[in-house]
């Protein structure tokens, strides 16, 4: 069975990847792609409190989510959202680890809030003024594809447009040493019933005998290997040249999606 969504926006933030428009020439292999390092900004959207609270992974999160919503002209308190990081908000869960080893182990109220799976969708909601639904997932090496998989899924059974936000940050000691990582990443797609203005997806799921992923260009590898989250790039790449492919992903334990790229 395959089920297709329309893309509407895109959203783009990693190394040397610096939103999705500034980012297509080195996409598509116009342009050198040197992987400088990425700094999320701050989200302005939030409210001065929630702003200074927030982390690295929410700030990234964010930072794509705005920039996809806007591409697509769609309100953003209309859409529903599906969040997918492997890690979440690593530095809060080893300052969390760090306070129950101290005397007292007290854990404030705002750490804990922010240590939580869905701290992501939260403030986007807060920053959007939405109380839409939204579904956040983990996936490990594979969400990516866990969460697209979910976010199209959604568009077809609601026939309502999705936020889809892929990101992560690598581990900070001493979780890095069980979980490496490499380069902040992440990417948000604005899904559509049928077609949208970058492109259309069809989507299958293979149930077992997905070997690895396709390799890309060492350096675009290298990226794509250091984060879960980059996973995404074989899909930019294919939009960002404008040709229509056939992807295939990785899921977890030995199933698979195969993706048809239609820009």
């Amino acid at each position: 069975m395959t089920v297709s969504a329309g893309i509407a926006g895109i959203g783009l933030l990693g190394p040397g990847l610096a939103g999705w428009t500034a980012s297509l020439p080195v996409l598509a292999g116009l342009a050198s792609f040197e992987p400088m390092p990425v700094a999320p900004p701050v989200p302005a959207l939030l409210p001065a409190t929630e702003r200074r609270r927030t982390g690295p992974s929410v700030r990234l999160a964010l930072a794509v989510a705005t920039e996809a919503v806007q591409a697509s002209g769609l309100p953003p308190g209309d859409l529903d959202t599906v969040f997918a990081s492997s890690n979440g908000e690593g530095q809060v869960i080893v300052s969390i680890l760090d306070a129950l080893h101290a005397p007292g182990g007290a854990i404030s109220p705002t750490q804990f809030h922010n240590s939580v799976h869905n701290a992501a969708a939260g403030y986007w909601g807060i920053a959007a003024g939405s109380a839409r639904p939204s579904v956040s997932l983990g996936g490990h090496d594979c969400v990516f594809a866990t969460g697209l998989m979910q976010a199209v899924a959604q568009v077809v059974t609601r026939n309502a447009p999705i936020l889809f936000v892929a990101h992560d940050v690598p581990l900070p000691p001493p979780l890095a040493a069980l979980r490496p990582g490499e380069g902040l990443f992440a990417v948000a797609l604005v899904l559509v019933p049928g077609a949208g203005s970058s492109g259309v997806l069809d989507l299958a799921y293979i149930a077992e005998g997905v070997g690895g992923e396709p390799p890309l260009t060492p350096a675009f590898d290298t990226v794509r290997l250091g984060n879960p989250a980059a996973r995404a790039l074989p899909l930019l790449v294919a939009l960002a040249t404008r040709r229509s492919s056939a992807l295939r992903f990785s899921l977890p334990g030995d199933a698979g999606l195969d993706v048809r790229v239609t820009p």
